[in-house]
Parts: structure tokens; sequence; C-alpha cells
């Protein structure tokens, strides 16, 4: 084989092993629905995810936003100022009885809010997106992936990992002897934020402030981590069986009885643990997974992902020519989603992180399930599972104890 022909056969293997594990080797097309006018959908919950989801929206062809739906006066103003033509209701019931023509919803209510959404949408026969976690007890959880089995619907949760190219491009490395066999587990959230919102009264404070209320919120580690464990379960292909957690106030000094910062550790059945950290006292390292393995580690970023290769590890030989990334004394092979057309154009770092946030792909995602009828990235039963799941981690890290999971709730 001449240099060059070894060359144009090492590119085509860089772009080939991107697509390991029967990956697709390119980004999501856009949804589609051809010959027909956008599919009619409707908003409900207008507070900060829901005009993250507007946006992604916006984006999306195939849909038009007719209806937005807040308790919230100055919200549900404020979200139908942002959509043409959309109407605006102060109540889900009311919106479900009137727009007969909406197809979809999409809750991004507080969490204690949604399950009650969820089944009165399931009931009126729409397709429902269900922010994650889906509910914030374990009950309502079952309650919600109970009603959603049989019907003829897209009930997705909104778990984004699954439907984002770099993890799922990540996930074909993790099944693979490139990583071989993950040893431990590591997650974080850290963001420098209050997760306190300004109110003029007593009562819309309340209301605003569902978080740091801990009659009915379920505090870093149910919120946040949410999308961690799923990302975890779904690597694994197995679940936790038991959690044990702590927590304290270390830095918001203002009265506040919901943790600041948390911890929690997942055991599974197999010796492997999953290490959860969460804080709202500093932004250091963002958020993001390690899988740590025998070979290999994969850092993800959900816009980015990486892997770490060990010194032992065997070389396959498209290294050479990987995009890579310093991270302090370690070096990272930069996981590119598309990578076979790119190093055939020479732009492998043209291709680095994704173009859209990952609540893009998952909201495409949703409507391909809803539109075309393909089977969603993350079903029910997943948020179901990873909801739960988060909901004892933050039981555990409240208590300072161990919790056990469940076996009916893991299936």
């Amino acid at each position: 084989m001449s240099q060059i022909d070894r060359r144009q056969f090492m590119v085509h293997a860089a772009g080939a092993v991107a697509a390991i594990g029967l990956m697709p080797d390119s980004l999501p097309a856009a949804v589609r629905r051809p010959g027909s006018a956008p599919l009619p959908i409707a908003l409900i919950g207008a507070g900060r995810q829901g005009r993250a989801m507007l946006v992604e929206l916006a984006k999306i062809d195939a849909v038009k936003v007719v209806a937005v739906c807040d308790s919230d006066e100055r919200r549900l103003d404020a979200g139908v100022r942002r959509v043409a033509d959309a109407e605006g209701f102060a109540d889900h019931r009311a919106l479900l009885d009137k727009r007969k023509d909406v197809a979809a919803v999409l809750v991004a209510t507080p969490t204690h809010q949604h399950k009650d959404i969820a089944l009165d949408a399931i009931g009126a026969g729409r397709h429902v997106y269900c922010e994650a976690p889906i509910a914030h007890t374990v009950d309502d959880c079952r309650a919600i992936a109970s009603a959603a089995r049989g019907k003829r619907l897209a009930v997705v949760p909104g778990l984004e990992g699954r439907s984002n190219p770099v993890y799922q491009l990540a996930f074909g490395f993790s099944r693979s002897d490139a990583v071989r066999d993950i040893v431990a587990i590591r997650a974080q959230h850290c963001q420098k934020t209050s997760w306190r919102v300004p109110a003029s009264d007593p009562a819309r404070d309340r209301a605003l402030n569902w978080r740091l209320d801990p009659d009915v919120s379920i505090g870093l580690v149910g919120e946040l981590g949410v999308q961690a464990i799923d990302v975890a379960h779904w690597y694994r292909g197995r679940f936790p069986t038991t959690v044990s957690g702590s927590g304290s106030v270390r830095f918001h000094q203002d009265g506040r009885t919901v943790f600041d910062t948390a911890h929690a550790d997942l055991h599974f059945d197999d010796g492997v643990r999953l290490g959860y950290f969460a804080t709202l006292a500093s932004s250091y390292e963002s958020r993001h997974e390690l899988f740590v393995g025998s070979n290999a580690s994969i850092r993800l970023a959900w816009s980015h992902a990486w892997m770490f290769k060990e010194a032992d590890a065997p070389t396959q030989g498209w290294e050479v020519y990987a995009n890579r990334q310093q991270f302090h004394n370690d070096e990272g092979i930069t996981l590119i989603a598309g990578a076979t057309k790119l190093a055939e154009q020479g732009k492998l770092k043209e291709g680095v992180g994704l173009p859209h946030p990952s609540l893009y792909y998952a909201l495409s995602d949703f409507f391909r399930a809803a539109i075309e009828g393909a089977a969603p990235a993350a079903t029910i039963e997943d948020g179901m599972r990873a909801s739960a799941v988060a909901i004892l981690a933050h039981q555990a890290s409240v208590a300072g104890a161990a919790v056990p999971i469940p076996r009916d709730i893991l299936g």
C-alpha cells in the first residue's frame, strides 16, 4: 500500500471508528411533516425551561406552537408575546378542552405539577413531552408510566442524553474494547446561582420558588441529577440497587433548608458506583459525566465528549489523525458526530461540539415519535426509572443514610 493510499485508508478508519456500535455517523436530519401544515402543539409552563423550549421549537419547522399555558399571569403574558398568534390559558384543562386541534403538549411546569397535567393530556389523547424528572414522588412516576402503557401516543420524558448525538456516539465506544471494563462513574452539576426567583408578594414567592420549598422540592440531586442518572442507566444497561447521600447549606445562608450542596453514591450490584455531586456555590467544571474504563475513560459534557486512552491500551491506528484536546496533564480524543464525512473533507476540527443544545435534539426526537411513529430514544419507562432513582437519591441525601431502590420500579 502506498503512503498516500495508507493515509486515505487511515482517514477513513478515523471516521469509521466514530461510528462504532452502529451509531449513525451524522447529525440527525430535521423533523419533517411532508404534505401537511405544521403539527399544532401547546407549551404548558412558561418559566425558564419553557422559554428555553420556545427557542428550540422556533428551529423546528414541522411544528407550530398555537397555545401557551401558565398559572402565573406575568409568565403567561411573556410566553404569549414570544409566539406569534398563540392563545394563552391560565389552566391546562381549559386548554385541552378548547383547543382540540392541539396534537401534542410539552410539560415544563414545576415538577410537582407534572402528574396531573400529564395524566389529563394522555387521557385527552395528546402526545406528551414531560420534562425530567417526570414527577416529584415515586408513586406519581409510576402513575404517569402506567397511564401511558398501551396508548397509541408518544409519551416521552425529557431525558436529553439519549437523543444527544455525541452521547450516542460515545455510547458505542463505551460498549467496545476501546473503553473495556467500566470500573467507576463520576458526575456533577456545578453552577453558581441561587435558585431563588425574586417575587413581589409571599404567595407568588412560594409558587415561583418551589425548588426551595421542602414540601415539594426534590433538591439538587433530584432536579439536576436525574439526567446523569439516566445516562448511567443507559450506558451500563443496568440499575443501582441502593443509594446513599448527604448534603447541607454551604453557601446561600438566606434561611433556606433545601441544600445548596449535595452528594449521592449510587451502588450497582456488580460493585460499580456512580458518585454524583451538585452545588449552587461553584461553577467549577460545570456539568459532566465521567465513565472510567480499563482501556480508556469517556468524559461527556452535553455539547462535547472526549476519550482518554490508557498508555497500555491497544492502538487501532486512527488515533494519529484524531482531533485532540489537552486537559491538565491528560490529552483527550474529541468524539465528533459525523466524523467520516468531516475526515474526508479534512474538517474534523470544525465538527467539535454540537450546533444546538441537547434540548433541541430531545424535542426533535419527540416530534419524530409523534409525527412519524418512530420509537423515541427515551421511553416513559426510562423516565420513571431515572426520576424515581433521583427522588430516592434526594431522600438519601436528606437522611444522610442509605436508601434501597425498590425492584418494581427498575423492571
